[in-house]
């Protein structure tokens, strides 16, 4: 029987600690929380799963908060339950995020058993002073210590976060950090600028500083934006010089090691989310699962803010998206989509930032150019429909 494709999330609430910049649904919690926790998640698993009996699943992306601090037999009871209740594909993706300082030879020796074959670690810095005012609560030692155990469990597909943009933060620091990681070897490297998000900590100390560099006032702490852009076509150049190709704005991989869980997200693939607060979208529909803990953890698992995407909203979606990928999006695939050309819907726009230098067309194919990447807010934002 032919079956559609289903992307899983699996979201795991709980972190040692908040870090500083941190806007996720996430937080410490006792053991007792966290054991009730995983109860309440396999038994979503077994419901949730009764709905989904027509989708084969190509990737299952177990992320947090931080998931490494359950222990290594309840990550593995997670996914035993994922493999009888829902049809995974026998190649499927299934990463798991960690973060240094939680990581063990038995959690690693657990996740290998699991069938868990990617793990995505959080170092986002190689200095201590980053670090530390990240809220991090581990050492670029410990990120050592977690990657050797990884290797030696036999992972051979191993992402790295990493994070430009921070205050304080230099051209030199960044280089050191990214030339320190690839000398590792990792088959994929993940780099993304530093969001400050609303209502955590870093937004009280640098919101403001932020406010400034938007206005092109020179920031007292954060880099400028010409330091962001300098680090980011540095990273691109040297990365690709190194075997790491720029498959989407924030992501490098050695060639067939491409996130396949991220991608399915940037192509508006289904996913569908299980665990505290996830989010889901499943034939053009978005809804959530609650984000009270205790209702989660008595079984609470009805869908919530249920909302069916309009047409308009698809193209849109299609767009800003799609446009992420470096290959970006498909004419063909947009025209099969909604039965009518991109140039359709946007044409004026299309046309303007094909003058602007934003956008190129080849092959079938709309993309953005480097001057398009540096200015992706903006382009991305042409693609909203205004009524």
């Amino acid at each position: 029987m032919s079956r559609k494709n289903l992307e899983l999330y699996l979201h795991i609430p709980f972190c040692v600690k908040k870090c500083a910049y941190c806007d996720f649904l996430s937080a410490p919690a006792d053991e007792s929380t966290r054991v009730r926790y995983v109860e309440a998640l396999v038994e979503e698993i077994k419901v949730k799963s009764e709905f989904y009996k027509i989708y084969s699943v190509p990737s299952v992306f177990v992320g947090g908060g931080t998931p490494s601090v359950l222990l290594g037999q309840d990550i593995a009871r997670l996914m035993e339950v994922v493999h009888l209740y829902f049809h995974l594909e026998n190649d499927a993706e299934i990463t798991i995020e960690c973060n240094p300082g939680t990581l063990n030879s038995q959690k690693a020796a657990h996740y290998k058993s699991a069938g868990i074959n990617r793990v995505s670690l959080g170092l986002q810095s190689v200095r201590q002073k980053e670090l530390t005012l990240l809220g991090r609560i581990h050492t670029y030692e410990d990120f050592l210590k977690s990657y050797d155990i990884l290797r030696k469990a036999g992972f051979d597909n191993i992402n790295v976060d990493l994070m430009s943009g921070l205050p304080g933060q230099t051209l030199p620091s960044w280089q050191t950090t990214v030339r320190k990681v690839t000398a590792l070897r990792p088959e994929h490297i993940s780099a993304y600028s530093l969001i400050i998000e609303e209502g955590t900590p870093f937004y009280e100390s640098f919101s403001q500083d932020e406010a400034r560099r938007e206005r092109g006032e020179v920031p007292r702490l954060l880099p400028t934006e010409e330091t962001e852009r300098t680090m980011y076509e540095w990273s691109r150049s040297y990365l690709d010089a190194q075997g790491y190709h720029r498959y989407e704005i924030s992501n490098y991989a050695r060639a067939g090691k491409e996130c396949r869980h991220n991608m399915g997200y940037w192509r508006r693939e289904n996913y569908l989310g299980l665990g505290l607060g996830s989010s889901s979208l499943v034939e053009n529909e978005r809804f959530g699962n609650t984000t009270d803990l205790e209702d989660y953890i008595k079984g609470n698992y009805e869908k919530q803010n249920i909302t069916k995407l309009t047409r308009q909203e698809q193209m849109e979606e299609f767009m800003f998206l799609g446009l992420r990928m470096m290959e970006g999006i498909s004419r063909e695939e947009f025209k099969d989509c909604f039965g009518i050309e991109p140039e359709g819907v946007y044409g004026d726009v299309l046309a303007s930032l094909y003058k602007e230098g934003l956008l190129h067309q080849e092959a079938g194919r709309i993309y953005l150019t480097e001057e398009g990447i540096s200015l992706s807010n903006y382009v991305m934002a042409q693609f909203l429909i205004h009524p």
